[in-house]
């Protein structure tokens, strides 16, 4: 561990959000940590890896010793089960390295303990929630903010709306809509698309993390991730196909059409419970954060041009990829036929 002998900031998590995190911190040129229990593919360049599971607080007190801020941005597969066993161990950990260290915990949350509300959701609504996700999301958030309140931690928690952008796939705004929609097929989207949808940008979300690390004033508290101003799903998707020069193609997935596709793609089941977010206007107040540090939300149609770029790229490193297993079969074909 190459960094112990300065402050660093470590990222636990290597996926989209972690990776945005890591990107941006080097860029500001910080010194970077990334732990993953496996998933090493394509980090920042000039980041530090670490494998170990972050459930195991001897592993965490360890790894964060010199950390100066702990960037919590991991979790388990989608999937309610996984979360009940798999998030309160995982939280425990990361906790108890950030408080082992003396570093600042920042939190990456979503809005699922606020459950159905009628309003857009300020950070000062309660925890509402009575699906089982929002009921776990809710109490992790509840644990982390005792600790602070205790004197045992400095955290800080950052909620974004359903994001999309670089480097993110399984999401409702993710490869379901982007890759048909590049490959001129029908964007796959979910629930009412008239309705008016928060949707977060992932550098977005990752640049309110570290400005809440930089921050001592935003300790303590609950922050949402400023977003570019609320609009329907369609008029996301339209700005999509405009950006592509396609005619528009697109569809919302209702709960029979969720339940019927979790056959094949078991998020889209899980997604079924957290439905009322797509069937209600789900809007985000981010002006506490506004307010605070600045508007720094990306406008939709630059986000969703940059998503693209990466989406292009993404698709051609997939193909050259395949064509490369194929050359590898057929070869190992041939000799087996010699």
């Amino acid at each position: 561990m190459n960094t112990s002998q300065q402050e660093f900031q470590i990222v636990f998590g290597t996926g989209a959000l972690g990776k945005a995190i890591a990107q941006q911190l080097i860029a500001d040129d910080k010194q970077v940590r990334m732990v993953s229990r496996s998933n090493q593919e394509n980090l920042p360049q000039g980041v530090e890896f670490v494998i170990g599971d972050a459930a195991d607080p001897r592993f965490t007190q360890n790894v964060c010793q010199g950390a100066e801020v702990v960037y919590h941005c991991a979790g388990p597969k989608y999937n309610f089960k996984a979360w009940v066993k798999e998030f309160p161990p995982l939280q425990q950990g990361i906790l108890a390295g950030a408080i082992a260290s003396g570093a600042k915990l920042i939190y990456g949350d979503n809005l699922y303990g606020y459950g159905k509300v009628k309003e857009p959701m300020r950070e000062d609504m309660p925890y509402a929630a009575t699906t089982n996700k929002g009921k776990i999301r809710a109490q992790l958030a509840e644990t982390l903010m005792n600790a602070h309140r205790a004197g045992k931690a400095q955290v800080a928690i950052a909620r974004s709306s359903d994001f999309y952008g670089e480097g993110v796939l399984n999401s409702v705004f993710g490869d379901r809509v982007f890759i048909p929609a590049l490959q001129g097929k029908i964007a796959e989207a979910i629930g009412n698309l008239d309705l008016p949808h928060t949707y977060t940008y992932i550098q977005d979300f990752a640049r309110a993390m570290i400005i809440l690390g930089e921050r001592d004033e935003a300790i303590g508290q609950v922050w949402h991730v400023p977003n570019a101003p609320t609009i329907s799903t369609r008029e996301m998707l339209n700005i999509l196909f405009e950006e592509l020069g396609l005619p528009s193609k697109m569809n919302g997935m209702g709960k029979l059409m969720l339940r019927i596709g979790g056959i094949f793609i078991p998020e889209a089941a899980e997604t079924v419970e957290m439905m009322y977010e797509f069937e209600n206007p789900f809007v985000v107040d981010s002006s506490k954060f506004v307010n605070a540090f600045g508007d720094i939300a990306t406008p939709h149609r630059e986000a969703i041009r940059n998503t693209i770029a990466w989406y292009q790229q993404y698709l051609q490193t997939q193909a050259e990829y395949e064509s490369v297993k194929n050359e590898v079969r057929k070869s190992m074909e041939k000799v087996a036929a010699t």
